[in-house]
């Protein structure tokens, strides 16, 4: 079984960065898609980023362009480089795991990422 834990929210500025990680453990090698999503109040869930196991990437509309998934093999670990932050980015972020065969998906705690105008 794949667990998940992502750290690196916080409160930033409208115009400022942060970096997402999210680490990685268990069966890890059964993996073939990554993601991020988030969740604002009152709204639902959306694609923030996605990168697969041959490090192909797809981007929600509204960060494409500012935000960059990436993935360290070694280490375990996903990563998402978020700029231009924006008041509208505001929402729990939560690294997603997905396996084809047999499918499993599997959803890490989240971390709440507030951007202040």
């Amino acid at each position: 079984q794949v667990q998940l834990v992502e750290s690196g929210g916080g409160l930033v500025q409208a115009g400022g960065s942060l970096r997402l990680s999210c680490a990685a453990s268990g069966s890890i090698s059964s993996i073939n898609t990554m993601g991020w999503y988030r969740q604002a109040p009152g709204k639902q869930r959306e694609l923030v980023a996605q990168i697969t196991s041959g490090g192909r990437t797809n981007y929600g509309d509204s960060v494409r362009g500012r935000f960059t998934i990436s993935k360290d093999n070694a280490k375990n670990m996903m990563y998402l480089q978020m700029n231009s932050l924006k008041p509208e980015d505001t929402a729990v972020y939560s690294c997603n795991a997905v396996s084809y065969g047999p499918y499993l998906e599997i959803w890490g705690q989240g971390t709440l990422v507030t951007v202040s105008s």
